[in-house]
């Protein structure tokens, strides 16, 4: 955690340097691997995307309420997997937060 020196600097608590480098190399590949799942998300929500936008068509020129469902199933599978997808980024947001965090600590250790 960082703290005010009180003249509107901060100072990081001590850390040894090779807990910093431990948690530097866990947090990268975290951060490799949920780009990788990003990845693999996109694609499937492209296909999914696909997938729900021919079943509204199918279920305007069926007219049948099973067709209806159907669409509204598969819009709903689309709709998770893009609340996954964000669910994601934020992962991905929040431990790039905490890789810069760990660099800035390791820069201010070696000073």
């Amino acid at each position: 955690m960082p703290r005010s020196s009180g003249r509107g600097a901060v100072r990081w608590a001590p850390m040894a340097k090779w807990m910093i480098e431990r948690r530097l190399s866990k947090t990268a590949t975290r951060l490799k691997s949920l780009r990788s799942e990003l990845g693999v998300i996109d694609e499937q929500l492209r296909h999914l995307g696909d997938d729900a936008d021919d079943q509204e068509i199918r279920a305007l020129v069926s007219e049948t309420p099973g067709a209806g469902a159907e669409a509204r199933d598969a819009r709903r599978h689309v709709d998770a997997m893009r609340r996954h997808r964000e669910h994601v980024v934020a992962e991905i947001a929040e431990l790039e937060s905490r890789q810069d965090e760990l660099l800035d600590r390791m820069s201010a250790a070696a000073r």
